[in-house]
This record gives structure tokens, sequence and C-alpha cells, in this order.
């Protein structure tokens, strides 16, 4: 039998194991949920699979789950918000010009899909309304501003597309812009201060640890080429409480490397390349 003492050891010695076990759930369900994924973005839609910045390559990637889908934003000579990369359209359509010189009209009415493969024939430029329309709610949107000085305005013009839908509210979580124009992004920041912005480099300057304290004003993200990458840099942003996302991955064997360095995510025009929910290590 056990005496009076031992008895009440035993119990708590019990009591204290209950106590320890509940008190370790809560941290252990706390860690488990802060490891956040490796975020998956379709560069330019599933450009891999589907001709670059279309509808057909955004579907493309909501198709193959990408977490993002990056595109690159331009203004047409009448001040109508386009969806295409290269300042000159003679690369991805049957016709020739500055972006910046054709009308919404003239712009509209271009293949943009026929280059990539003959099912894609009539394939249009679409407006950013068309795809801020079309994809909110299916997936998050990486939005590039290209050559923003050719456009005067486009971010004032950007942010209102995104206020009209709500799509400016952090709690939805669903949009980040970035741009090589550092400029531009500071202009956007003012605009809309709650908007995650991203600065894209490939310049190896834009990366001291100045630039970098530099960056921390206004941005979120500091998105470099893929080749800049290692696990040094990323820890050097991620101790300034910033995210980085390398561009643009084409070949499998690039993925592995930016997964070990700690990368926040993978701008792929193969979003089947990067691992889905990949934990971050």
């Amino acid at each position: 039998m056990f005496t009076f003492t031992e008895k009440r050891f035993a119990m708590a010695l019990f009591t204290f194991s209950i106590v320890a076990v509940l008190l370790a759930l809560p941290l252990e369900r706390a860690s488990a949920e802060s490891h956040e994924h490796v975020e998956n973005v379709a560069h330019r839609g599933a450009a891999g699979y589907a001709p670059e910045n279309t509808m057909a390559a955004f579907r493309k990637a909501f198709e193959m789950k990408a977490d993002y889908v990056e595109l690159d934003v331009q203004m047409s000579k009448d001040g109508e918000l386009v969806v295409i990369h290269d300042t000159t359209v003679d690369r991805t359509t049957d016709g020739t010009g500055k972006v910046n010189d054709l009308t919404y009209e003239e712009l509209r009415a271009l293949d943009a899909g026929s280059w990539f493969a003959p099912e894609f024939e009539g394939e249009p430029i679409p407006t950013f309304e068309d795809v801020l329309d079309g994809m909110r709610g299916k997936t998050k949107l990486l939005i590039e501003l290209k050559a923003p000085s050719n456009y005067p305005g486009i971010e004032e013009k950007v942010a209102e597309a995104l206020k009209e839908r709500n799509m400016d509210k952090p709690e939805n979580n669903s949009v980040i812009v970035q741009s090589f124009d550092f400029n531009s992004m500071k202009t956007f920041h003012n605009l809309l201060p709650e908007v995650p912005i991203g600065v894209l480099t490939s310049n190896y300057l834009d990366l001291t640890d100045e630039s970098l304290h530099e960056f921390k004003s206004y941005a979120d993200y500091v998105n470099p080429h893929k080749n800049q990458i290692d696990r040094a840099l990323v820890d050097r942003i991620h101790a300034l409480d910033m995210g980085v996302m390398p561009w643009t991955v084409r070949a499998k064997e690039d993925v592995q490397p930016l997964l070990d360095a700690g990368v926040d995510g993978i701008i792929s025009d193969y979003p089947d390349y990067v691992p889905r929910n990949y934990k971050k290590q």
C-alpha cells in the first residue's frame, strides 16, 4: 500500500505531466502553423505551356494550381492598361510597333497566340481588367509594372483598378506589385501603402546591405535573378523581414538549389517544376 505522502507525490507528478503535455500542444501547433510553404509563381502565366501574358496562359496556371500568376502591365496610346511583356508587340504578336504608339483597338486586333502554337491562333492581348476579373478569387497575382517611365500615371491607374475590386485590402492577401523601377514602386507604395511591394533586380549593387535597408523603407520583397541567389543573401533579406522570390526558372535542375537557399517563392514558366506546398527550409 502507498503511504499518504507517496499518494500525494504520485498525484502531483501525474498532474504535472498532464499540464506539461497540454502546454506543449499549443507550442507544437503554433510551430507547425508558422512553417510556411514556398510560393509557386507562374511566370507570365504558365508561359511554358501557353502563349505568355494571355488569358490562356493564366487559365493554364490556375489549372496547374499555381499560388500566383505573374503578369506585366503597360499602357496603350489612348491610356488603356494592357498585359504584355515587351515594350514592342513584334515578338509575341503578328503586329509591329511600340505598345505606347498603338491604341487599345489596334492592340486588341492583334493575334497574340499563334506565334506560340497553331491552337492558340486569335488569342488577344488582354486588358489588365480582363485579368483581374478573370483570375480574382482563383489565384493570387504578382503584378509587374513594365517600363513605367514610358507611361506617366500608370501607377495611379493600376491602383484605381485594384481599389475598384477591393483587391487593395491586406486581409485579401491576393496581390503583390513589383517593378525594376524603384521610383515607381515608391510612388505605388504611397498610393496603396497596404499592398505589398516587390523590387526586381539583376544588379549585385542592389543587393548590398545599404541597398536592402533602403528597399525596406517601402518594399516587402526583393526579387533578384535566380543566379544571384544563395543562402547568405536570403538570410540577409529575411533579417530585414522581407521575402525573396527569384526569377525565372526554365529548367528543373534550377529548382532545388533555390529551395535549399530558403526562398519564399519561385517564379517559373513551368509551374509543375516547383513542388506544391513545399515547406520553407
